[in-house]
């Protein structure tokens, strides 16, 4: 009976589509509403840290490109190291201090970037599978 079960839930492909379409589709909820909202939250925070101010324009990638980029199973793995590098940057730039503390309901103040961070690490590792709009395997 349980071989049965492993074998009816044994679809890998199926499981990186999800993977990837769940942590795009959330990502680009953040994108959208930037693109919506404006990012002059982020450019003050971009220019507090030294930088120069079209930095800012980078959540773009991240937050639209990518997440574009995990739906419809294009260059999926170097995506998803932009996706990496996307939330390490958000965290520098929002407050590095949170990965030492704990949210009013018990949980880490770094959590949703690290969910973010460690999907995209996952996302890198598992690659696209076939589900993709690319039917050259180079490209998903």
């Amino acid at each position: 009976m349980i071989a049965t079960f492993n074998r009816m839930l044994d679809k890998p492909d199926l499981g990186k589509f999800i993977l990837r379409l769940a942590f795009g589709a959330m990502m680009l909820f953040h994108g959208t509403h930037k693109l919506m909202s404006g990012i002059s939250g982020i450019k003050g925070m971009v220019v507090h840290h030294g930088l120069p101010e079209f930095v800012a324009y980078g959540v773009f990638v991240g937050e639209i490109i990518v997440p574009l980029l995990f739906i419809f199973g294009i260059l999926v793995r170097p995506a998803a190291l932009i996706f990496c590098a996307t939330m390490l940057f958000a965290w520098l730039i929002t407050n590095p201090g949170l990965i030492f503390t704990l949210t009013e309901v018990g949980a880490w103040g770094l959590e949703e970037i690290a969910v973010y961070f460690f999907a995209g690490i996952a996302i890198a590792f598992l690659g696209c599978g076939r589900y993709s709009i690319m039917k050259q395997p180079n490209w998903r």
